[in-house]
Parts: C-alpha cells; structure tokens; sequence
C-alpha cells in the first residue's frame, strides 16, 4: 500500500529548521567533513552553519584532534504592535575527533575559519615504532 507523501516527513521541519536541532537527526550538515590526503598532509574540511569563530574550539591530546563547537542562537519575530508572535532560542553544543597520531603537535596543525568552513592542515609524520611484546620462555 503507498502512503501519502507527507507521511516520513517532519511536518516542523519549516519551522525549525536552523541546522542546529538535536533531535533532527535527519539533518546531515552540521559537522560533516571531507579529509583529502595529500603527499605531505591530509586536508579537513569541516561545515559549521551558524556557528562563529570564536565559538570553535580544537584540541589536540592522546593523538585525538577534537574539534568542538557551540551555537547560542535567539530569534524573535514581532508584529506590528511589538507583540512577539514566535520567540525560539537555542543553546547547543557538538564536538568531533579524529585520530592523527602521537607525532602530531598542535605546532603541526594549521587552521582557519571562513564563512561557517572550518580548514585545518595536518602534516603526516612518522608513527613512533611500537616496542615488540617479548615473552620469557618457560621450560618444563
């Protein structure tokens, strides 16, 4: 049996659709990102609608680039009169991580942030040779 088309759909989706819904899950934009590799280094694309540069943060620990960012948004519409006829804030945070490597410092890491596209460059560099597990033979 075919449904309807409405049916599968948000039907508020025109009415809060900023980008920034935590439980529109359907929504694929905020965060998304490309990572090209190069010769020498890989290059992150990474899209951040709505979000200031002030409000990115990135963290390098462990071997893990943690990329993090917030939104504080607050629109209100008012009628002639002054009355509001809608008012929505909201308040909300998202954060990403990605495994570069012990060898990576943030020195390394170049970055900037352009009309919501965050860009990093992150060199490759050698991977610290892991010691080899020895065991202790037992005779018996």
């Amino acid at each position: 049996m075919m449904l309807p088309s409405i049916f599968g759909e948000n039907l508020l989706d025109n009415w809060f659709d900023d980008g920034w819904n935590s439980w529109d899950y359907s929504n694929t934009s905020l965060m998304n990102t490309d990572i090209k590799e190069n010769d020498n280094d890989y290059e992150l694309t990474m899209n951040l609608p709505g979000v200031k540069k002030e409000d990115v943060t990135a963290e390098l620990k462990d071997g893990y680039l943690t990329i993090h960012a917030t939104s504080n948004q607050n629109k209100a519409e008012k009628d002639e009169d002054g009355k509001y006829i809608r008012r929505e804030r909201y308040s909300g945070s998202c954060n990403r991580s990605f495994y570069v490597g012990d060898a990576v410092t943030e020195e390394d890491i170049k970055a900037s942030f352009e009309n919501g596209t965050l860009k990093m460059t992150i060199p490759k560099k050698e991977a610290k040779a892991v010691p080899e597990k020895k065991f202790i033979s037992i005779e018996g």
